[in-house]
């Protein structure tokens, strides 16, 4: 699942966290479990966190990114 999960992200470019979670019908801890060797390794960085309207009524999951390193 690491596998599709990159592929994903090269396809994507960036993507929440909720996002992929729904898209691999997976909870969002499993997702971020399967994130942390791709971010070691330095394919995926996590993109800092994204700012609501101060609603709170947003998961944070939803405000959470993740996006594929390209190498230049």
């Amino acid at each position: 699942m690491i596998i599709q999960l990159q592929t994903y992200l090269q396809t994507h470019s960036q993507s929440s966290l909720e996002e992929l979670a729904r898209h691999f019908q997976s909870d969002a801890d499993a997702i971020r479990a399967m994130l942390t060797p791709l971010i070691r390794k330095g394919r995926v960085r996590q993109l800092p966190s994204k700012q609501c309207g101060g609603c709170h009524s947003c998961h944070s999951e939803s405000l959470e990114f993740y996006e594929w390193v390209t190498k230049s």
